[in-house]
């Protein structure tokens, strides 16, 4: 856990005042959908900061943040990806590249976007979707 919380000030400092906005509104679109415990961790070597969406000991997914640079990562175990591949044209060529250019590993594939913008946000939407149904209205 982290011992600090990043303010807002903190965030824009970090990423930008842009990127925190894609921040802000993918933090939206999880929460219109999901109601989760959200935590703050480190970020690890890679990220500065981790704030993870979990519900019943599972995760959801997760944002990162590092210098000049936001992340979204989902995991999909294997009934997961067997969606997803049902349906894989259906996404973005970006999110199909991303997708096969990572590893898969025992507990599933680690899917990591750096979004710039909105513009793979219903992928996102639908990713999280094959991950777990809703849980708001």
């Amino acid at each position: 856990m982290l011992d600090i919380i990043p303010s807002t000030e903190d965030m824009i400092l970090l990423v930008g005042e842009s990127l925190y906005n894609i921040w802000i509104k993918l933090d939206a679109l999880i929460e219109e959908k999901y109601d989760m415990e959200r935590l703050w961790n480190k970020g690890g070597k890679a990220w500065k900061y981790e704030y993870k969406y979990r519900r019943g000991g599972k995760t959801l997914c997760a944002l990162y943040a590092r210098e000049n640079c936001v992340g979204f990562m989902i995991i999909l175990g294997k009934d997961e990806r067997l969606k997803f591949e049902a349906d894989r044209d259906t996404f973005s060529q970006e999110v199909q590249r991303i997708y096969d250019e990572t590893q898969t590993y025992h507990d599933g594939k680690w899917l990591m976007f750096e979004p710039m913008d909105t513009t793979l946000f219903d992928d996102f939407t639908r990713l999280l979707r094959i991950k777990r149904k809703p849980n708001r209205k």
